[in-house]
């Protein structure tokens, strides 16, 4: 385990404390600009990750969802969700977690994922693999769309295009839909319980560290054009490997050529 992976950890753990300090204790709410919520949960536990990645690594640039960048152009830029699901989280349902990731050089190398409620820790570094609370994961190795279970996510800008239609003959032909959501479904991707991910409202705070966990785990995570994942990116096709990544791309209407 290397220092930054050890480091993103301890992060994790200190920010859990806060969190589950104030989970169901009915936190006042405020909104954003962008007319998202937050709590003081949120910023506590942010501040606190901060602390402890800072207090490592001094010159590393931070991505923070409530603090925002700084030094964006270091090589090493962590990516920080403090809380990543806020809306569950004030509703008092488990659906929400950590998620701190690490980009050198604008590549992701390593990703932790901490869900408290549901006791999962996940966590992957570039090259050593995926684990879930120590163990290591793999994708399953499900090829065929009638014997895969599919999960979406977030789909409100899907539902306003053509694809929509094509997440529906991808429906027509599996064996299961299911909307687990958040982190959640990545984490059942990436230990080989589902096969297939699309979300359409997301962004790379959200995904960052999911996305080094089901690589790590063997799987493909992309965007819904095929295209690798990005600071930019606000859409998701995440399969538990290619042959499945190709057929998913292929009937939601997109031609990776």
């Amino acid at each position: 385990m290397s220092p930054f992976l050890q480091t993103a950890l301890d992060a994790a753990l200190n920010a859990q404390e806060i969190i589950s300090h104030y989970y169901r204790q009915g936190v006042a709410v405020k909104l954003k600009a962008d007319q998202t919520p937050v709590t003081v949960a949120d910023i506590e536990a942010e501040r606190a990750i901060k602390a402890c990645i800072l207090g490592m690594f001094p010159h590393h640039g931070f991505y923070g969802e409530e603090t925002g960048r700084e030094r964006a152009d270091a090589e090493y830029v962590w990516l920080i969700d403090p809380i990543d699901g806020t809306k569950s989280f004030v509703r008092g349902y488990p659906f929400f977690s950590t998620q701190i990731a690490l980009m050198r050089d604008g590549e992701l190398v390593l990703g932790v994922s901490n869900a408290p409620e549901f006791q999962e820790l996940a966590y992957a570094e570039k090259g050593l693999g995926a684990y879930l609370n120590q163990q290591p994961i793999q994708v399953s190795h499900k090829e065929h769309l009638p014997e895969i279970t599919l999960s979406l996510g977030n789909l409100t800008t899907l539902t306003q295009g053509e694809r929509w239609q094509g997440l529906g003959r991808l429906i027509q032909k599996v064996q299961r839909t299911r909307g687990y959501g958040d982190f959640y479904h990545y984490h059942l991707l990436a230990s080989g319980r589902i096969d297939l991910v699309i979300e359409s409202d997301v962004n790379i705070l959200d995904i960052a560290a999911l996305t080094m966990l089901v690589n790590e785990a063997g799987g493909v995570f992309t965007d819904l054009d095929g295209q690798p994942i990005g600071l930019e990116t606000t859409s998701v096709l995440a399969a538990a490997n290619p042959v499945l990544h190709d057929k998913a791309l292929r009937l939601l209407g997109i031609d990776e050529d």
